[in-house]
């Protein structure tokens, strides 16, 4: 009988519809760490920019759909603090008192912080000759508490350096719908951020949100100072 966790794969919607190479990178990751990964075809939108504007009843509709998608699994595993952030800390606020939010709560977790702390994951045999900097994403450092992880997992990277940023519990701007409603203001915040990027020196920016990772990415594009930005999962798979 197989001991390996068998794992449900939350994609993210941005994920699958921008850049599918961050799930399949993910993926690999998992497998790697000794676990049997599934990718449901049926899932959809976690629901936190429904839950973020107000649409509670929308909201309580999808999480029961993710719920019930996502049952079986021993964990539920996202490239995204953003994501799992709002499965892992939001599902019980959405249906409060039920059994089953709570459970999958439970049993959620960020990429890089299941592959440290609950796979007891320590490093890596990808290399990658570059200079980077770490974006911190506000969802997985504020409320899932991760940042030692990804950091941990980049340093086995052979030839990466990885910089810390000055300012790097400040936002960078996007966090969802904010970036849409207030523009003028995420633009500066982004620019803010860039300015810090920058200073490190760093050829490549790694993040773990690439809700984020597409914000400053368009923001750099807009100011004609282009640089490489990649998921922490494409680099810590080996992805090109």
């Amino acid at each position: 009988m197989s001991t390996r966790p068998r794992v449900g794969l939350f994609v993210t919607c941005l994920v699958d519809l921008v850049r599918p190479q961050i799930a399949r990178a993910a993926k690999k990751l998992l497998e790697q760490a000794g676990c049997d990964v599934e990718v449901p075809r049926a899932q959809t939108c976690c629901g936190q920019p429904g839950w973020n504007s107000g649409a509670d009843k929308h909201t309580r509709a999808i999480a029961r759909q993710v719920i019930a998608l996502f049952r079986g699994y021993d964990y539920v595993v996202a490239p995204s603090g953003s994501c799992a952030g709002m499965i892992r800390t939001h599902y019980p606020e959405v249906l409060p008192g039920d059994a089953d939010a709570l459970a999958l709560a439970a049993r959620t977790h960020e990429l890089t912080s299941f592959l440290v702390n609950v796979r007891g994951m320590t490093g890596v045999s990808a290399s990658r000759k570059t200079r980077a900097c770490y974006h911190d994403s506000c969802s997985g450092l504020r409320e899932l508490g991760v940042r030692a992880e990804p950091r941990k997992l980049l340093a086995s990277v052979g030839g990466l350096e990885v910089s810390d940023l000055a300012d790097w519990q400040v936002c960078c701007g996007f966090g969802g719908l904010f970036c849409v409603k207030y523009p003028e203001i995420a633009h500066r915040m982004a620019d803010d951020k860039l300015t810090d990027v920058r200073a490190t020196g760093a050829d490549m920016l790694i993040g773990g949100d690439l809700g984020c990772l597409l914000h400053l990415e368009r923001r750099m594009k807009q100011t004609g100072k282009a640089m490489e930005v990649r998921h922490v999962a494409e680099i810590l798979a080996g992805e090109e």
